[in-house]
């Protein structure tokens, strides 16, 4: 999760929302990215996507099963499904989402209810909070913005 963390502050750094993600398989990182959802003009740059991506090209298989995922926040839906479409065996994340609480939902689906995946919240999630809150925190006070990647239009 510190290496999620230090890629979370990356983003931050870039004027992206503050989200890093490690994969891991057998304690070796596979990959690990922050999000560049402003850099890439794509929604679908999450920090969790880029590292389905990079992980699948570096083992050249998309089935990414015995593989561990260390995400700062909580996954959005989108991410779950290709965590759970890619056979991801465990995610650990840190903050939760309190607003979506995508891992409810996501396990309350009759389809998922039996999944084999492990999913672990809360793991340094002061941290992971505080760097998620003391981001939006500067975007209200005008503070933090950078030039490119459009957080000057929000």
């Amino acid at each position: 999760m510190r290496i999620a963390l230090e890629e979370a502050k990356r983003a931050r750094d870039t004027g992206e929302v503050p989200v890093g993600a490690v994969l891991v398989r057998d304690e070796q990182v596979l990959s690990s990215a922050h999000n560049l959802v402003e850099r890439l003009s794509d929604p679908t740059a999450h920090a969790e996507m880029l590292v389905i991506r990079e992980a699948a090209k570096k083992l050249n298989n998309w089935r990414l099963t015995e593989c561990t995922v260390y995400v700062t926040k909580e996954p959005c839906l989108m991410c779950l499904f290709a965590f759970y479409l890619a056979r991801v065996s465990r995610i650990v994340y840190g903050a939760s989402d309190e607003r979506f609480s995508s891992v409810d939902a996501f396990l309350s689906l009759d389809a998922f209810s039996s999944s084999k995946m492990v999913i672990t919240g809360g793991v340094l999630a002061a941290e992971c909070k505080e760097l998620l809150k003391g981001f939006f925190s500067d975007i209200r006070r005008g503070a933090g913005v950078v030039e490119r990647g459009g957080l000057e239009n929000r």
